[in-house]
């Protein structure tokens, strides 16, 4: 498209845009006067960069939510995804927050920021929710924890995988058993290279924090921990759980982004498994028969409708949080121990002993 054109059509859009935001009033209250389900929440993003731009942005209207304010230290970016997707534009996001007002806020960005931003917001009495990990450390994370347990106000994390379908159909399959009958849980997850340098450049902190997640999600607590590692690029992790069940982990980016790998298989006594491929096919058995099988037509997570990933969902379920004023699976709390379970992995390989895997109370004693 000539740049003319280009030029043309953005004033239209901005034009546009003004006239809705002289009736934001109108709209609101057409909202509220209806269907409960058509109420949104205002939100305002802190972060405009690629996984923001992929997961989040696209899904807001959709999930409940009325962007109200964009936020990046790249103003030209926040403008970009303000014109597309509705609010205004900013560089700081103490000044966003004192002109918007939002209901709640998202922040993708990284680690560090995460956690300093989300202890700023949660003192403003603001529901947060942050891109994963909530902070770089497990100490980090049990203070923002404990924060929003004292002031009452949400903080969650985006864990996506507690929302996947297939992961969630996993948790209601294991619901129906004695935690005592749980037996064993193995992990083969892998992506392409990391360059280890940073938090935020950290494989296992990046990228396995997810299964290492969802795995305290489906066998709960963990008790101890032994692993093996070679450099930052693979580990060889062995678990026991609290309840007595066992788990193995090989977490590498040694392979592919583009060619997902992700095998999960659950054991329970009793001739009782499931196997989960990719987030998205499963195959469960039931005393040694088969009683249930799922494969979509298209099961590379990576082209999914955000169902299938929990991308989406983790977000309609966020918003739903800040209406109904209540937790959600993947609180704040529930993140905190998931990087104690992260860090635990990261002193065995280190220290090459067992290690005891030990959470502090949401509630300072």
């Amino acid at each position: 498209m000539p740049a003319i054109t280009w030029w043309k059509w953005k004033s239209k859009i901005k034009k546009i845009r003004s006239l809705i935001w002289k009736q934001r009033g109108s709209i609101s209250n057409l909202c509220c006067k209806g269907d409960h389900r058509m109420e949104h929440v205002n939100v305002c993003i802190i972060g405009a960069g690629n996984l923001a731009s992929k997961r989040i942005y696209p899904y807001i209207a959709s999930a409940g939510g009325r962007l109200v304010g964009v936020c990046d230290l790249d103003f030209e970016k926040a403008g970009l995804k303000a014109l597309l997707y509705g609010g205004r534009a900013y560089s700081d996001y103490k000044e966003m927050l004192s002109k918007e007002h939002p209901d709640c806020v998202i922040v993708c960005i990284g680690p560090e920021q995460h956690y300093q931003i989300a202890k700023e917001i949660l003192k403003l009495g603001i529901p947060v929710y942050t891109e994963k990990p909530s902070a770089p450390s497990a100490e980090m994370a049990l203070k923002l924890a404990r924060q929003s347990e004292e002031s009452g106000v949400l903080c969650t994390t985006a864990f996506k995988k507690r929302y996947s379908v297939a992961y969630n159909r996993a948790k209601q399959w294991i619901n129906q058993f004695d935690p005592s009958q749980l037996v064993s849980l193995s992990v083969d997850y892998a992506s392409g290279p990391y360059s280890n340098q940073s938090p935020r450049t950290e494989f296992l902190l990046d990228f396995a924090i997810h299964c290492i997640d969802v795995t305290g999600y489906l066998f709960g607590e963990a008790q101890e921990v032994f692993s093996f590692a070679k450099g930052m690029e693979g580990y060889a992790v062995s678990v026991k759980y609290r309840s007595g069940a066992v788990g193995a982990f090989n977490f590498t980016c040694a392979r592919s982004f583009g060619v997902p790998t992700e095998e999960v298989e659950i054991s329970v006594k009793g001739g009782n498994f499931m196997s989960i491929h990719n987030s998205s096919c499963w195959k469960i058995t039931e005393n040694e028969k088969p009683v249930e099988w799922r494969e979509p037509p298209t099961f590379i997570s990576n082209g999914d409708s955000g169902n299938e990933t929990g991308h989406f969902a983790e977000i309609v379920d966020y918003f739903q949080a800040v209406r109904e004023r209540r937790s959600t699976r993947s609180n704040i709390y529930e993140s905190y121990k998931s990087l104690v379970l992260y860090e635990a992995i990261k002193r065995s390989a280190e220290s090459g002993q067992v290690v005891p895997v030990q959470y502090e109370s949401v509630t300072k004693i």
